[in-house]
């Protein structure tokens, strides 16, 4: 009972499925009647009346009455197992349906550090492997849980009219004394089951992570010769999975021949009583048909046993994402942001992915609206952590980042995001149309809006190069365009936004001179009366900065421009030499 207290949380999905699973419950009672009652009984009082000496009195029609009976028995018995199946799969694949996206949908809104802090293969293999198992054994314990108690009830009823009915039959119920050693096996195979089903449902993410790992580095696998050596990993991490999937089914698969022995030895026994006490032949097949359909519920309520422990498992890794707090949400006041101007203001800032490992320190500094600002510094000096605190992708553990004056945590996100564009270094493009891409600038856009903001950012004419135009398919991530006309996608995603802030992490930094001199000149053009955040990596892309900002271990070291920071900033001037030297 205390196990399936852990489930109760989540019996709002069989709420969910109510008609379906009430549907489901009243056959599963039909079913078990008519097999652990209904079946001993028939054998009891329906061929008795055929075979005796009496019987050679009967009329045909009668003889036809009684046979029919069977049939009858067995149509109710089939019509009621199969329309239990259906509402119980009905209600499983609902209840799938609805796990996975209460999953996916809880995955939007955790903080970018909960989902860089897990793998990938992992958090998919959660979202899938074990929403699949937790779906299972919800539905058996919606199934299971009715249908074979109730079959166990109807036998069990059986056996206490047949000995009350019959003389001598009470000695069989002694019989019965053996169902609490059938428990002995169930308990001990759910303990080991339970100790593994954990490791085998982390190795199913294991699997799925270097599946995910390797097809999205295929081109490195190929052009370092990697196969074998992927080959290897890959066999190593599947021969985990199977040692484990091996166990389990060491365990699971061994419950049922030992109910079934259990069942034999209560069976032989039944025999003996039996014969002892000159028990008729249909009264002791009645009485051991009872006996099966006792037994046969205590086995597969073993399974579910078994199940609800693996369903446990699989909860417990889907609890760690569905319990893990949204710390970045919309305040329950927000206040009433339209279109920014984009005054970027940060107050002593500071923030740490670790505790002991500060990314910013201190920050303070204002940038006006309508400013080209650059960032510059070493690698891991904090620029990128600078621009993601903006719109909010991780919030500052302390000062205050505010937007035109209004502090970003009191601005609802879809509001603040909605006036900051970002351009990335490897923009991601989805797995649908061009035009589908571009409309996630702007949903709203016409169909002319999005000519002028791909003819602005020079990606019209080569869109209109492929056969199917606009509605091209770009591939996974893009794999279908080139790496400058998945930039040019992007900034025109860029110029349909609109934004008055825009964030460019080194946008041309891995084009060649071709498409890096497209970008650039869309650049131009898309800058133009917007607060501008650049990554720079390159020195030649803040030729335009008004502002430059030099970081070195997580704080503002020096501000100006070009010309004031060569000459009073030796980290910029040492940084800026090195690069320009080695061309």
């Amino acid at each position: 009972m205390r196990l399936l207290r852990r489930f109760a949380p989540y019996a709002k999905y069989l709420r969910q499925q109510r008609g379906a699973i009430i549907a489901a419950i009243v056959f599963g009672l039909v079913y078990g009647a008519s097999s652990g009652l209904g079946v001993p009984f028939l054998i009891k009082y329906v061929f008795p009346p055929i075979f005796e000496e009496r019987a050679q009195a009967l009329h045909w029609t009668h003889v036809i009455a009684i046979a029919a009976c069977i049939p009858v028995l067995f149509i109710f018995r089939g019509i009621s197992g199969y329309l239990n199946s259906y509402y119980t799969q009905k209600a499983g694949v609902h209840i799938l349906e609805n796990l996975r996206l209460d999953y996916f949908e809880k995955l939007q809104f955790l903080p970018l550090s909960f989902v860089h802090r897990k793998a990938a293969g992992d958090l998919i293999s959660r979202g899938l492997s074990d929403t699949a198992q937790l779906q299972f054994a919800l539905t058996l314990i919606a199934n299971d849980g009715i249908k074979q108690p109730a079959t166990l009830i109807g036998a069990l009823s059986a056996l206490v009219w047949l000995a009350v009915t019959g003389h001598g039959v009470w000695i069989v119920l002694i019989c019965l004394m053996i169902v609490p050693f059938a428990v002995i096996p169930i308990r001990y195979v759910g303990r080991q089951v339970i100790k593994r089903a954990q490791t085998l449902q982390s190795q199913l993410g294991d699997v799925t992570g270097h599946f995910s790992e390797n097809l999205a580095a295929a081109r490195e696998v190929r052009a370092f010769g990697l196969e074998k050596h992927e080959i290897k990993r890959f066999s190593i991490t599947t021969n985990a999975l199977v040692t484990s999937q091996i166990k389990i089914t060491k365990y699971a698969q061994a419950l049922s021949p030992a109910i079934e022995v259990l069942s034999a030895i209560g069976i032989s026994v039944t025999l003996v009583f039996a014969y002892g006490s000159g028990v008729k032949l249909e009264t002791f097949i009645a009485v051991v048909l009872a006996l099966y359909f006792s037994y046969e519920p205590i086995k597969k309520i073993g399974v579910l046993n078994n199940e609800i422990k693996r369903g446990a498992a699989a909860l417990e890794r889907l609890e760690a994402v569905f319990q893990e707090p949204i710390t970045i949400a919309d305040p329950a006041e927000p206040a009433n942001v339209a279109r920014l101007q984009g005054t970027v203001e940060f107050s002593d800032v500071s923030f740490s992915y670790k505790s002991d490992a500060p990314a910013l320190r201190d920050v303070c500094v204002t940038i006006p609206a309508g400013t080209i600002c650059a960032l510059v510094g070493p690698s891991g000096a904090g620029k990128s952590t600078f621009v993601n605190l903006v719109p909010r992708f991780y919030d500052a553990n302390e000062g205050a980042i505010s937007i035109d004056g209004i502090n970003v945590k009191s601005m609802r996100l879809e509001d603040l995001r909605r006036n900051i564009a970002v351009v990335s270094q490897d923009p991601v493009l989805f797995n649908d149309t061009i035009y589908a891409n571009l409309l996630l600038g702007r949903p709203d856009a016409t169909r002319e809006d999005v000519i002028r903001a791909t003819s602005d950012a020079f990606a019209h004419d080569f869109i209109m190069s492929f056969p199917q135009g606009y509605d091209t398919k770009v591939g996974e991530r893009g794999s279908q365009l080139s790496g400058g006309q998945k930039q040019r996608v992007a900034l025109a995603r860029a110029f349909l936004r609109n934004a008055p802030i825009l964030i460019l992490d080194e946008a041309t930094s891995a084009l060649d001179s071709e498409s890096e001199a497209y970008i650039q000149q869309a650049l131009k053009k898309l800058i133009v009366g917007k607060t501008v955040l650049i990554i720079a990596h390159r020195f030649s892309t803040i030729r335009d900065a008004s502002l430059i900002l030099v970081f070195e271990r997580g704080e503002i070291v020096a501000t100006g421009s070009h010309g004031q920071l060569y000459t009073q900033s030796p980290l910029y001037r040492n940084l800026y030499d090195q690069q320009t030297l080695a061309l």
